[in-house]
């Protein structure tokens, strides 16, 4: 079996300077997202209506704001609610880690919400454009928790070719490299299929749909080999935190999927 190589969680040491490799991933999640979100601004059914770069960047503003308030608040509440009532001046303390996927989805569907307000476009315009473009960060913070050795898997045969031993577990016990597994599937394999279906122009709210079904499927199936948190174990239906935030993501993105069908058929049928 495989040992985690302990990367140097520094990358850059510039005297009291430090800048991690975690930090960088996130850097390149937003430079990744601001790449695609621009290609996507250039297809024609977002170009004729007027988006162009600077709306891109203004967009990826208000997004970096919802990932990491949103990130953070999902973690306290929906993680370690107790704890952090009990030391709220800890709350706002990223440094210390601890951010929640959820919340930062929850985050980032109102930071669009306020953009989209603000801009007097329908919100599914900006949900859509930006939906297809978060895999592939997605994959770029799971790289990042990898090289963390951090949100390990669970318990592995020992003869399976790349089961690994992580040291920050404190035991050597051979496990499945969930990051990895979600690096795939979360990210790369959902950002193919996501790109693929949002190149052709598609009723409003269906690449939105789409994006939360797939990520709750992807996500749901790869809590089955990643380590529960030890502070919250299995809960009800042996079933972890994460797959139960998953469910609602799922069924939420089916509803906006199948009114996204519902209201252009309609429209062809006003066309007709």
């Amino acid at each position: 079996m495989l040992i985690h190589p302990q990367f140097d969680p520094i990358a850059i040491a510039l005297g009291p300077l430090k800048v991690h490799w975690y930090g960088l991933t996130y850097l390149a999640a937003f430079a990744l997202f601001y790449l695609f979100a621009n290609a996507r601004a250039k297809q024609p059914f977002f170009a004729q209506r007027g988006w162009d770069r600077q709306m891109v960047e203004d967009v990826l503003f208000f997004g970096v704001l919802g990932v990491v308030l949103g990130g953070r608040l999902g973690y306290v509440l929906f993680y370690k609610p107790g704890y952090y009532f009990s030391h709220p001046s800890e709350i706002l303390a990223v440094w210390q880690g601890g951010m929640a996927f959820h919340g930062g989805l929850l985050g980032v569907i109102t930071a669009m919400a306020i953009y989209a307000k603000r801009q007097g476009r329908h919100f599914f315009e900006v949900a859509d454009l930006v939906a297809p473009c978060v895999p592939i960060g997605l994959a770029a913070g799971r790289f990042g928790n990898f090289m963390n050795g951090e949100l390990w898997g669970r318990a592995a045969d020992p003869s399976l070719p790349w089961a690994m031993v992580f040291p920050q577990s404190g035991t050597d016990i051979a496990r499945h490299p969930s990051q990895i597994y979600q690096f795939g599937l979360e990210g790369l394999l959902l950002f193919a299929l996501l790109w693929l279906y949002a190149r052709r122009a598609r009723p409003l709210g269906a690449v939105s749909g789409m994006f939360l079904m797939g990520y709750g499927c992807f996500r749901f199936i790869a809590e089955y080999f990643r380590e529960p948190d030890s502070f919250l174990g299995l809960l009800t239906f042996n079933m972890s935190m994460g797959q139960w935030l998953c469910v609602p993501m799922i069924l939420v993105g089916a509803l906006f999927w199948g009114m996204a069908q519902k209201n252009a058929f309609r429209s062809e049928d006003r066309k007709a």
